[in-house]
């Protein structure tokens, strides 16, 4: 099942908190996102529903695989944007915003390529001819 931006959104503050911690709650979820419990709670009852997130007797969120390979995705996706814009003198509120948002809707074919350039640029920065 496709999953939306919002789902994405989730899926990545998820990711995210789980880094930091192996006890991820829906209130830590809702404060990072600054979203209210019912949506949260809402949010996460679709994500364990499609399979992304499963939560223990103790009400803890973990992602499965699925969902932590999507969220590793668009976490991938946002950190790289927000590199490239940064490299290109966007200030990082600035650019962290705009990489939220592009990272939903930019195609693999784009990001790829992206992801590859800055590969090229970075590796020839290092071993300079």
């Amino acid at each position: 099942m496709a999953i939306k931006e919002s789902g994405e959104m989730y899926l990545e503050a998820i990711y995210v908190l789980s880094q930091k911690s192996d006890e991820v709650r829906a209130i830590d979820v809702g404060d990072y996102l600054g979203y209210s419990k019912p949506s949260v709670s809402r949010a996460l009852g679709l994500l364990t529903d499609n399979g992304y997130i499963s939560r223990n007797e103790d009400s803890f969120i973990s992602l499965t695989e699925t969902g932590k390979k999507h969220a590793k995705s668009i976490y991938e996706r946002h950190t790289l944007l927000t590199e490239l814009f940064t490299k290109l003198g966007v200030d990082i509120e600035t650019a962290t915003e705009d990489a939220c948002r592009i990272e939903h809707y930019i195609s693999d074919t784009t990001f790829n390529a992206i992801k590859e350039h800055m590969l090229k640029c970075s590796r020839s920065k290092d071993n300079p001819e």
